[in-house]
């Protein structure tokens, strides 16, 4: 065993038995290479990342790699899901050097930390036009020892490349204004550039690999309510349509893999992110309140089951993420062969073949995966539109028990650490899910984990942890973490009425101020500048895989302006999106959360306070009648100090505060008063 076996991550754990002998993450090991005198390997992955555990089984478990490993360099394994921080910095040194990146994330650095050369996935002996790993080594160790001054210089060189590439832009103001003039105009450019990317015959964006996307979606719907533009929900829908009836959704057992090999969503990588989860539930649920098709309902259902069968624990807290192979072969799990569904269904199996499109000699080229003659499930919208009442109930319970059935073959591994930020993306997406369905049970779902992650990861000094696991939480929160949080917390405030959860957001917000932030830069850093533990401390921009902390805490900052009236707040927030409004129009899906924020604030926002007993039921009643975006609640059942709140409460009242623009009406009584004057196009 190596040092990793005294860590928590599961990522590390698998590593701790390989006879390479890995150090986790920390001054020790660059100490150790200081003293040696040698470079060091950072090899950086995930839990679920399909590559990294077949370098893991090619190399890493090999005696002879080993031991080449362990005389030329000091070796850290870095869960990227641990660091984040980490990982970005070495990401975009290797994007630099080769042009590409993904993981295994494998860099070699010098004692200062200062990368000088890497790469992602290398095989035993060569193979894809790539060297093989050894021979990396070997050379890569050579030209340390034989030039160490150039090493050192070009390793500065590409440490000062990445500072400056971290910095924004200063030369768009003339663009940045003309956006902001022309706001409506830009709004629909925005739109037509990302239609120009839609696949508009199978869904989605690009080509394959295809990711969900989900926030284009979400800016297609938002754009569509705002500017009754049918082909934006047209291509929203059919992309939603098309996942959740492909192999990308576990048709049995529910949950969205992280993205298709192909272009149709037959084939995903099958492992399963709590992230994507997260956003897939909560634009799912805007999409059920524009169109109110119960198959989307049903999806956020068998999802959340999902969510509290297989990545919950007692406390509340959800998993991270569940693997894509067992028994060491992708997709062994959720795939289905001919022979074992005819024994199994019987006098229905003719039936669901035709449903599901399972083939005799398989539906799915998967000899990279070492299976043969086998099925992915996946359907058509037009077939699952067509279901008799008779067969769908036919069809539940065929599924209930190929589950029972599935249950009993070897389970895929879950990486069972809590993570801060991706629960409370879950949190927000299980209180949209409420909002726009009127399910309870997700709210409940919500409450109990939002009280898990504040009395579990809360901390004295640097106000929360980042991870948590086995009681164990470690390593001080990062701006996503704690800018999800504060949104996390605002949609709680307005869906319970519990100003408890306002004064919680802003206690974040000011904390953030104070710990991630420098001198007249609009933006955050990503880390606490008291915890720095490379270079650069970047600020994230770029609507991901995940939201930039930054645009989620732009629009935090103006919901926590209209609770608390703090002027600066409003400022920033004004501030952080002005200065990304150019970037916004050249490269839309890579800030689509931006960009719904841009559009959603030159709409004709309406700002909605309720007061009053039945405050939280007012709130839902008006949710599910229509979606609308660029409306901001505020709510309270009970009269609290927040300055928004001051002189509007009447006990034993229920009170509606309509404004636009600054210009407010007398208070509501009537709901459907209120749902009149909040959709008018001006009040």
């Amino acid at each position: 065993m190596n040092a990793l076996q005294h860590e928590t991550s599961p990522y590390l754990l698998q590593h701790a038995a390989n006879p390479v002998d890995w150090m986790p993450w920390g001054d020790e090991a660059f100490k150790k290479a200081a003293s040696e005198n040698k470079p060091l390997l950072i090899s950086i992955g995930y839990s679920s990342c399909h590559w990294c555990d077949v370098m893991e089984h090619e190399s890493f478990e090999d005696e002879e790699t080993a031991a080449l490993m362990n005389a030329l360099f000091v070796n850290i394994k870095v869960d990227r899901e641990e660091y984040p921080d980490v990982d970005h910095m070495y990401m975009d040194a290797v994007q630099a050097m080769t042009g590409s990146g993904g993981w295994p994330l494998n860099i070699f650095v010098t004692s200062e930390k200062k990368p000088f050369y890497g790469g992602t996935y290398f095989p035993p002996a060569r193979a894809y036009g790539r060297a093989s790993w050894k021979e990396v080594l070997v050379n890569v160790s050579q030209y340390f020892s034989q030039n160490r001054e150039d090493v050192e210089q070009q390793a500065s060189k590409l440490l000062d490349h990445l500072k400056e590439s971290s910095q924004l832009s200063n030369n768009w103001k003339e663009q940045e204004e003309s956006v902001v003039r022309d706001a409506e105009d830009s709004c629909v450019e925005i739109k037509n550039k990302i239609m120009a990317n839609a696949d508009k015959e199978d869904g989605g964006f690009g080509m394959a690999p295809k990711f969900p996307s989900t926030f284009n979606i979400r800016f297609l719907l938002d754009h569509y309510v705002l500017y009754n533009d049918q082909e934006a929900l047209q291509q929203a829908l059919l992309s939603l349509d098309k996942m959740m009836m492909g192999g990308i959704y576990d048709q049995i057992g529910g949950g969205f893999s992280r993205y298709s090999t192909d272009k149709l969503w037959i084939a995903p990588h099958f492992e399963k992110m709590l992230y994507d989860n997260a956003l897939l539930i909560e634009v799912f649920a805007i999409a059920f309140s524009i169109t109110g098709n119960a198959v989307y309902s049903h999806v956020i259902k068998q999802t959340v089951d999902w969510l509290q069968r297989e990545m919950s624990n007692v406390g509340g807290g959800f998993y991270s993420a569940q693997d894509a192979d067992s028994e060491g072969v992708e997709g062994k799990y959720y795939t289905w062969s001919y022979t074992e569904l005819k024994e199994l269904l019987k006098e229905d199996f003719e039936w669901f073949v035709s449903y599901y499109h399972v083939e005799e000699n398989g539906n799915w080229s998967a000899e990279h995966a070492g299976l043969e003659h086998t099925n992915i499930l996946y359907t058509s919208y037009e077939k699952r539109s067509a279901l008799e009442p008779a067969n769908q109930l036919k069809l539940l319970a065929i599924h209930e028990q190929l589950s029972q059935i599935r249950n009993q073959r070897i389970k895929p591994m879950t990486d069972d650490k809590i993570l801060l930020g991706w629960n409370a993306l879950m949190c927000k997406g299980l209180v949209t899910a409420y909002t726009f369905t009127g399910e309870a049970h997700y709210l409940e779902l919500a409450e109990k984990n939002m009280h898990f992650l504040l009395r579990e990861f809360a901390h004295d000094k640097h106000l929360f942890f980042h991870t948590w696991k086995e009681n164990k939480p470690k390593i001080p929160a990062y701006l996503d973490d704690l800018a999800y949080l504060a949104d996390a917390l605002l949609s709680l405030g307005n869906a319970t009425a519990d100003a408890t959860y306002y004064y919680k957001a802003k206690d974040i917000v000011v904390y953030c101020e104070a710990h991630f932030s420098e001198d007249e830069n609009c933006m955050f850093n990503f880390t606490n500048t008291d915890f720095v533990q490379v270079e650069i401390n970047k600020k994230e921009l770029y609507d991901g895989a995940t939201p930039s902390p930054n645009s989620i805490l732009s629009n935090v900052l103006r919901k926590l302006y209209l609770l608390f009236f703090e002027e600066h707040w409003k400022k920033r927030s004004d501030e952080m999106l002005r200065k990304m409004a150019a970037f916004l129009l050249q490269s839309p899906s890579s800030f689509a959360i931006w960009c719904a924020a841009f559009q959603n604030k030159h709409s004709s926002a309406v700002d909605v306070t309720i007061l009053g007993p039945d405050a939280k039921k007012i709130y839902q009643e008006l949710n599910t009648k229509k979606y609308k975006p660029d409306v901001s609640y505020i709510t309270t059942h009970k009269e609290e100090a927040i300055i928004s709140f001051q002189g509007k409460y009447q006990v034993g009242e229920n009170l509606i505060y309509i404004c636009r623009d600054f210009n407010c009406l007398q208070p509501l009584r009537d709901i459907n008063e209120a749902f009149t004057e909040i959709h008018k196009t001006e009040l």
